[in-house]
């Protein structure tokens, strides 16, 4: 079978850059188009940057990278330096990037190379939904173009920003309220099932076995990124979020799901940005979202760790 055309829209971020390395270790799955990137884990100058980085340590440097949105759609931008740190990638040092960022803006890539293409795209995000929104509020026509949109967002319980709400959404619920009303294939890796993904000591030893540079920086990454998790709910280590939306697209056999009427709050300050999950139809509205619900996890960490092991 072909490899699944896919363009990644991120805002690197720490579990970002293990989701772009998981990607790129599977071009015979994933054939990656480009990556657009957003403000969010940290402001889009450090996104960018952070995107041409990981993609020179991983041996892409050939990969366009197309800076995007700068803000939400209506509210400040809220970032999560506590979790990433300063430079959104704090526990490595990565080199100033050689590789160029595209000048074309994000949205209009998106936009151009959906439109373009002799088969449908599917868009794999891991940051707020901001590029995502305005490609489809710009240009609506892109939506006959779309296989599916994979998200990393939302939650079923509880939200890790807020009681109520998910970071990537909350930063964004609007962008978020956008996609979820398109009519589109949605696909929502929540939190419920991110946080049954845990790099334990176990899990990170296998990674440190590879004893390579992506396997040293993924280590690097996490050491820094897990501890504000692990204080936080008492877990073993920290919870991989994003690089769950690219195992679904490698082997969507490792994960349950459910159909489901999903709407994002707004204008509630006490709750906004919380994806309201009709598991049980009591609203009798047709679903508009697959829920991820449950991950096989070891089976998620042995197909992380071949990745990584590839990419040496």
């Amino acid at each position: 079978m072909a490899a699944t055309p896919i363009i990644i829209d991120c805002d690197p971020g720490a579990d970002d850059a293990i989701a772009l390395f998981f990607a790129l270790a599977n071009p015979d799955q994933l054939n990656v188009l480009g990556i657009t990137t957003v403000a969010g884990n940290v402001p889009l100058p450090l996104t960018q940057k952070n995107a041409r980085c990981l993609c020179e340590l991983a041996g892409h440097a050939d990969l366009p990278i197309y800076a995007g949105c700068p803000r939400p759609l209506l509210r400040p931008l809220i970032t999560a330096e506590e979790v990433h740190g300063r430079t959104g990638l704090d526990g490595i040092h990565l080199p100033e990037p050689q590789m160029p960022l595209q000048s074309q803006h994000a949205v209009d890539f998106l936009i151009d190379t959906l439109m373009q293409s002799p088969q449908k795209i599917t868009l794999a995000t891991l940051g707020p939904l901001t590029n995502i929104a305005v490609a489809l509020i710009k240009h609506p026509e892109i939506c006959s173009q779309i296989e599916a949109i994979v998200v990393m967002g939302g939650a079923v319980t509880q939200g890790n920003i807020t009681p109520s709400a998910e970071f990537n959404v909350y930063v964004d619920p609007h962008a978020a309220h956008v996609v979820l009303s398109a009519g589109l294939p949605v696909t929502l890796v929540t939190l419920d099932v991110t946080h049954q993904a845990i790099a334990t000591p176990e899990r990170l030893d296998a990674i440190k076995a590879i004893n390579s540079p992506i396997s040293a920086a993924v280590i690097g990454l996490l050491n820094h990124y897990g501890t504000h998790d692990m204080q936080r709910y008492g877990i073993p280590g920290p919870p991989l979020h994003d690089p769950c939306v690219i195992a679904y697209l490698l082997q969507p056999d490792l994960f349950t799901t459910r159909q489901a009427a999903v709407t994002v709050e707004t204008t509630s300050e006490l709750t906004i940005g919380r994806t309201v999950v009709d598991r049980w139809n009591v609203t009798h509205q047709p679903p508009n979202a697959t829920i991820v619900e449950t991950i096989d996890a070891d089976g998620f960490f042995r197909l992380l760790t071949q990745a990584i092991a590839a990419l040496t």
